[in-house]
């Protein structure tokens, strides 16, 4: 079975260009903005999420708070996705508690890829652990 990805990016092209690079790899569901992406979540939770940071109306960082605030999704992997790449923007959406960071355009699938396989890696980890730990 393969892993789930939430890809949640409002332009239609470039939610498209990441299904077709991601559905080898990844069964995906693709949302165009955060309320309907978190509703789907709390449904039927994903493995990781690739979230846009400039959604209209509920932006990256608002649906990213609602996922950690959220018992059933809080230990989900959220990757930002962005077209925001200037120096210090990387370590700006990491401290605001994204678990990767991945810029648009994709220039680089393989980039695309080991970000989100470390997320998963990561979660299996922590899962496993709080297993062990109960």
């Amino acid at each position: 079975m393969l892993p789930l990805v939430c890809v949640v990016e409002d332009n239609p092209d470039n939610q498209l260009l990441v299904q077709a690079i991601l559905e080898d790899r990844y069964a995906v569901r693709a949302y165009s903005d955060g309320p309907s992406a978190l509703a789907a979540m709390r449904e039927s939770p994903p493995d990781v999420v690739l979230l846009d940071i400039s959604l209209p109306g509920m932006d990256g960082p608002d649906v990213l708070d609602a996922i950690r605030n959220d018992e059933m999704l809080r230990s989900l992997p959220v990757v930002a996705f962005t077209a925001h790449a200037m120096r210090g923007d990387a370590e700006h959406f990491l401290s605001l508690g994204f678990d990767g960071y991945v810029t648009k355009p994709i220039v680089d699938e393989m980039l695309l890829f080991d970000t989100l396989d470390r997320c998963l890696t990561r979660a299996r980890r922590s899962a496993i652990a709080s297993q062990g730990a109960a």
